[in-house]
C-alpha cells in the first residue's frame, strides 16, 4: 500500500533528528581546558603556600628543640598506622567491587556473617589503638617537659609557680630556666626578661623579636593584654593561645643560632596577618652582651623620659608652655609602656 504523499520524506527526517550522543567538540574542549586550568591553579597553591602548608604533610620541625622533634615523629608514627589502615581498607573495598561486581544472570552468594572474621578485625583495630596510645604516652613526657640547659649554656634561675595558673607550668628537672613572658597585644609580641628581683616594672623587654640563648632551656609564659592571641613558632613546637586573665606555658631549647619566624595564629582584629614574631637564638655570651646594652638603653631613655617630664612641670608652674621636644624618645613611659623597640642582634642576618 502506498505511503500518503509527503509521509515518507516526514519519517526519515524524525529519524535523522535524533540527539547527538556526545557534546559538540568545542564545547567539550572548553570543558576539558577548564578542568586542566583548575587542577594547575589548585597545585599551584599548595606548591606556592609553603608557610601555610608547614612541611606539606607533617609538622614544621627543625629548630632543634626535642619537643618540635618529638611531635614530628610522633606524628609521623600516627601518619605512617594511618595509612595503611586507609590503603589497607580501600584496597578490600576496590577488590570487592570488582571481584563481586554485578553479573548478568548469576545469582550472588548469600553470606550471613563471618564471626571470625568480625572478632579479628575488631580485635585488630582495638590492638592498633592500644599501641597508639602506648607510643603516645611513651613520648608525651618529652613534649611536655623540657630538658636541663647545658653546662656552657646561660646561667638561669629557679621557675617560680605561678599563682592561678591556667595550664600545666613545665620545668626542667633541676627546676631552672630562662623565664619570659609573652604578651601578646594588638599587633605585637612583648617579651619581658628575668632579673632576679620581683618588681616586673623595671626588667629588660623588647618588642617584635624574641633574643634568646642557645643551649639554655627557655620557658615562656604567654598571656595577653587585650584580645586572644595565639604564639606559634613553627619550628619550635606547637600553638599556645594567649587569653586575657589567663595564663599558659611553652618551652623550647635551642641548639644552634639561628633565626626562626612565626606569627599570631588566633584573629585577633584586622591587623590579625601584621602580629609576626621572631626567635633570634644567638650563643650565650652574645646574649649576654645584647641583654646588657638593652637594659643600659631602657635605663637611659628612661631618665631622659623622667629629666622631660620634670622640666615640663617646672614650665608649666612658672606658667610657661612647655617646649615641644625636637625628637621624639625611643622611651616616653618607662619599661611599661609602648617602649624598648628591636635592637641590632648580631645574628639579624642568619637563616635556620
Amino acid at each position: 500500500m502506498p505511503l500518503p504523499r509527503g509521509r515518507g520524506k516526514a519519517d526519515r527526517r524524525r529519524m535523522n533528528r535524533m540527539p547527538a550522543a556526545l557534546a559538540p567538540a568545542p564545547l567539550r574542549t572548553r570543558r576539558r581546558r577548564f578542568a586542566i586550568t583548575l587542577v594547575a591553579a589548585l597545585v599551584g597553591t599548595l606548591v606556592l603556600a609553603t608557610g601555610a602548608s608547614a612541611d606539606f604533610l607533617t609538622p614544621q620541625s627543625g629548630g632543634g628543640s626535642a619537643n618540635a622533634e618529638s611531635i614530628d615523629t610522633l606524628y609521623k608514627l600516627i601518619l605512617a598506622v594511618a595509612a595503611v589502615v586507609f590503603f589497607g581498607v580501600e584496597g578490600a573495598l576496590l577488590y570487592s567491587l570488582i571481584k563481586f561486581r554485578a553479573r548478568k544472570d548469576a545469582v550472588p552468594a548469600q553470606i550471613r556473617g563471618n564471626t571470625r572474621l568480625e572478632i579479628g578485625w575488631t580485635l585488630g583495630a582495638a590492638g592498633i589503638l592500644v599501641i597508639l596510645a602506648v607510643v603516645t604516652f611513651a613520648m608525651l613526657d618529652d613534649i611536655r617537659n623540657p630538658p636541663n640547659s647545658d653546662a656552657d649554656g646561660f646561667p638561669t634561675q629557679r621557675v617560680v609557680d605561678v599563682q592561678n595558673a591556667s595550664a600545666y607550668q613545665p620545668r626542667p628537672p633541676n627546676g631552672r630556666a630562662l623565664n619570659i613572658q609573652v604578651n601578646g597585644q594588638r599587633y605585637v609580641w612583648r617579651y619581658t626578661y628575668p632579673d632576679g628581683d620581683d618588681n616586673i616594672l623595671n626588667n629588660t623587654f623588647n618588642y617584635e623579636t624574641l633574643v634568646v640563648p642557645t643551649k639554655t632551656t627557655v620557658t615562656l609564659e604567654i598571656v595577653a593584654q587585650d584580645v586572644a592571641h595565639s604564639w606559634w613558632i613553627p619550628e619550635l613546637g606547637g600553638k599556645a593561645d594567649a587569653v586575657p586573665g589567663h595564663t599558659n606555658f611553652t618551652w623550647f631549647k635551642i641548639k644552634t643560632p639561628g633565626t626562626f619566624r612565626g606569627q599570631c595564629a588566633e584573629l585577633c582584629g584586622r591587623n590579625h596577618a601584621d602580629m609576626l614574631a621572631k626567635v633570634v637564638a644567638v650563643e650565650p655570651d652574645e646574649f649576654k652582651t645584647w641583654l646588657a646594652t638593652k637594659k643600659r638603653e631602657i635605663d637611659a631613655n628612661n631618665k631622659a623620659a623622667q629629666t622631660r617630664r620634670e622640666r615640663e612641670a617646672k614650665q608649666t608652674a612658672a606658667g610657661d608652655s612647655p617646649a615641644e621636644d625636637q625628637r621624639p624618645l625611643e622611651s616616653e613611659t618607662g619599661s611599661s609602656g609602648e617602649s624598648g623597640t628591636d635592637s641590632d642582634v648580631g645574628v639579624e642576618g642568619e637563616g635556620s
